[in-house]
């Protein structure tokens, strides 16, 4: 029977013994250095050694409160019991002979969990990959296979990938585009419905965003010409974006009249995330192609499409795959995750880490003018910050907070076009104590940086190092 747990002997307690980083992480760190290419960043100065449930242990003995899942991956936490047992068990059966050679079955075991798992009750196929950044490309490698067009419709804020492709498709430059072009062509970027920077306010954003998205794919594409429309129910790296109730359905609209492809990047928002085993669920909507990846696996590599079985099908025999797509290994992980979400009901757990959350978040909001907004779904909740008395975006204050919660021993990071979107995304089997405790740090380092004085100024300060 799976039960929530932290892994053996894993406390679910905040604990700081050192400094953060102490002494191991620091040699660590010399050793990352001279190492590890520069390019490859970390958000915390620390090195894990255990981690579990709702805690990360370092390897100096500090346990840190986890508000990021690894990006939202280890949604069942890091060493979730069905996970261990079922990925242990084809450890020692054997741990790849590539599912183009030799098949094996917790490939097609994972194929047949997706196709009763998404969205829609017609007939569905899979393919298995890598990383999400894989998976979009594969989707719409397979879209213009189907639709025989060559053209992309991706959205402002939006986050594919890093990938040539999937860079193209995602819309911010620092880090994830800068001086790495040229790009993929036949890429075109439209508006999409983002409530709270909607100029004409936010009941008018749904309308309006989809108009004018429709509006620029007729006139500077040619919907004959599109093979996808490629968004994420709810951006993730663009700051965690709600779109507004309505514009979705009008693009899958769209789309649909026009013979085009819609793909749901469920990448960062799938498998329970949100309090729903997809977020486009939320409105119905019923995606042509749908890709997932991060918490599919419970912390192992594994990604997909799933779609349409027609759609699938377009592509010839040999045209997808990969050396290690779909890891039997991983396959065995995904299968011991959906597991968990299923016997713990992680869809309730999620919807209980919003109700907490943004419960207390709007307390915070009442007492510090530096919150702009917050929004959000399920385990997936954010804060956008600005400059008190105004929306301009405040990214200063918010990679300085975060610093002071990752000193504190609280795990967050941050987003966003602006850079001034602080995320939360605690794994699914948090406990309730811990997730307030990780609240009640977060309200601890607003405080000295935003006194009543400092929130009517037009410069929110720095939160200071704790």
């Amino acid at each position: 029977m799976t039960e929530l747990s932290g892994g053996p002997g894993l406390p679910q307690e905040r604990r700081l013994v050192t400094a953060i980083p102490g002494t191991k992480s620091q040699e660590l760190l010399a050793r990352k250095g001279a190492a590890v290419a520069a390019g490859v960043g970390s958000v915390l100065p620390v090195f894990a050694a255990r981690a579990g449930g709702g805690v990360i242990e370092d390897v100096d003995g500090n346990s840190l409160i986890d508000f990021g899942s690894g990006i939202a991956v280890t949604s069942v936490g890091s060493s979730a019991e069905a996970v261990v047992r079922r990925a242990s068990a084809q450890l020692t059966d054997f741990t790849h002979t590539c599912f183009m050679v030799t098949p094996y079955e917790g490939y097609i075991a994972i194929c047949e969990e997706l196709a009763e798992l998404t969205p829609g009750d017609h007939a569905k196929k899979s393919a298995l990959f890598n990383s999400g950044a894989e998976a979009v490309e594969n989707a719409v490698k397979i879209a213009r296979a189907y639709t025989k067009r060559q053209a992309v419709v991706v959205f402002d804020h939006g986050y594919h990938g890093r990938t040539n492709l999937t860079m193209a498709l995602t819309a911010k430059n620092m880090p994830y585009k800068h001086s790495f072009g040229p790009f993929a062509p036949e890429v075109y970027r439209v508006p999409v419905a983002y409530p709270y920077r909607w100029l004409n306010g936010a009941e008018n954003c749904a309308d309006e965003a989809a108009a004018q998205a429709i509006d620029m794919i007729s006139k500077q594409v040619g919907a004959e010409n599109v093979a996808a429309i490629v968004i994420e129910p709810v951006l993730g790296e663009g700051g965690f974006i709600e779109p507004a109730k309505g514009f979705l359905p009008k693009i899958v609209e769209f789309a649909r009249d026009n013979g085009i492809v819609f793909v749901a990047d469920e990448i960062q928002s799938g498998f329970c995330r949100t309090g729903q085993w997809f977020a486009c669920e939320d409105e119905g909507i019923v995606p042509d192609l749908i890709t997932t990846a991060k918490g599919i696996a419970g912390g192992l590599p594994l990604a997909a499409v799933t779609g349409r079985a027609e759609i699938m099908d377009a592509a010839h025999s040999g045209g997808l795959g990969g050396t290690y797509g779909g890891n039997p290994v991983a396959c065995a992980a995904a299968l011991g995750s959906i597991e968990t979400m299923r016997e713990l009901d992680l869809n309730a757990k999620a919807k209980r880490i919003e109700e907490v959350m943004k419960g207390r978040l709007s307390a915070m909001q009442e007492k510090f003018e530096i919150i702009g907004d917050i929004r959000g779904r399920g385990a997936m909740i954010a804060i956008e910050l600005v400059q008190p008395g105004s929306k301009e975006p405040n990214p200063s204050a918010t990679g300085a907070l975060a610093k002071a919660c990752h000193a504190a021993g609280l795990v967050v990071l941050t987003c966003g076009t602006y850079g001034n979107v602080l995320r939360f995304l605690p794994p699914l089997v948090i406990g309730e104590d811990l997730l307030n405790e990780g609240l009640d740090i977060l309200e601890d380092v607003f405080r000295p940086a935003l006194t009543p004085s400092t929130r009517a100024r037009p410069v929110a300060r720095p939160a200071p190092r704790t």
